[in-house]
């Protein structure tokens, strides 16, 4: 695996200007990122703006393509994906790595499916409280990366590459041993925090004071330890202790991604939580009558 020096960030939202941010002020990288339409014509004439810095920024559009990359970064939403596999196999050769910041527990095995070659690396953003509002991002708490293969044993020099453009990006990393075991960590965090927050309209600071709303993301994380268990995956009551302090770090003013969708009358990625939810429990005969309502719940808003 050679070195990384061009760096592709497929999607713009507030994610993927803020890791665009990163790997420019580095200056040791090629970094583009991929638009197209009014929000590519404003990013051309406007560039990033990122906690009140101004970032100019390559933008390829889907028929200026120029790949491949070295690192592809994936910061879309889900229902976005199938869209963007075009643009995203343009930018991927044999030995690229690619990185899907993406919630949910498909996005890397659709990727893989997509492009038909390319390193599809598991990952997981935590602990990152990305605004986006008028085009100007706002991070407080940057979080860290966790990827990897889905089993990390001994020295892959695919993921090393990317643990050093990570660490010239000033972007905090973690590879674990049970990647998998991670991925799902998430899912169920995104099923209880981004559910609850869209419904209650609550930014972190209500998490972090109210028991009550509390009570609501553990009982939703709890139908996904269960769901978990029955997929063979090792994740148990205990992880539910790791996440208050990771709430704790975030700004009390930030928002989850699906309250923001919620906010600014976009379409949610309830589907991917709520809805991938509840077909595991038609799947394995389990009861989620937590996240059976949250999907009715989020499907209405939506209708609205």
């Amino acid at each position: 695996m050679r070195s990384i020096e061009k760096v592709v960030i497929v999607g713009a939202g507030a994610l993927g200007a803020f890791y665009a941010s990163r790997f420019i002020s580095a200056g040791t990288f090629s970094v583009a990122v991929t638009a197209e339409g009014a929000r590519g014509k404003a990013l051309r004439e406007e560039g990033l703006r990122v906690n009140g810095q101004h970032f100019r920024v390559d933008v390829i559009t889907p028929s200026q393509c120029r790949g491949p990359a070295d690192l592809v970064i994936v910061a879309l939403k889900d229902y976005q994906l199938a869209d963007a596999m075009p643009l995203i196999r343009s930018q991927v050769a044999p030995e690229t790595a690619v990185l899907a910041v993406m919630n949910g527990l498909d996005s890397e095995e659709q990727i893989a499916a997509g492009c038909g070659f390319g390193q599809v690396l598991y990952c997981v953003a935590v602990g990152i409280d990305a605004v986006r509002d008028k085009g100007q991002v706002t991070v407080t708490n940057v979080g860290r990366l966790i990827f990897g293969r889905a089993w990390n044993e001994g020295e892959d020099l695919l993921v090393s590459a990317v643990q050093q453009a990570l660490d010239q990006a000033d972007l905090s990393w973690e590879t674990p041993t049970d990647m998998l075991r991670m991925l799902w960590w998430k899912f169920m965090v995104n099923v209880g925090i981004n559910q609850a927050s869209a419904i209650l309209r609550a930014p972190y600071g209500v998490f972090q004071q109210s028991a009550s709303a509390r009570a609501v993301v553990d009982t939703l994380m709890r139908e996904v330890i269960t769901l978990a268990q029955a997929e063979g995956i090792n994740l148990t009551e205990q992880d539910l202790e790791v996440w208050p302090p990771v709430l704790n770090a975030l700004s009390p003013v930030g928002k989850t991604s699906m309250l923001q969708d919620v906010e600014a009358g976009r379409r949610t990625e309830v589907d991917m939580f709520a809805g991938k939810v509840v077909r595991l429990g038609e799947k394995y005969g389990i009861p989620v009558p937590a996240n059976r309502i949250m999907l009715d719940l989020l499907h209405a808003l939506e209708g609205r």
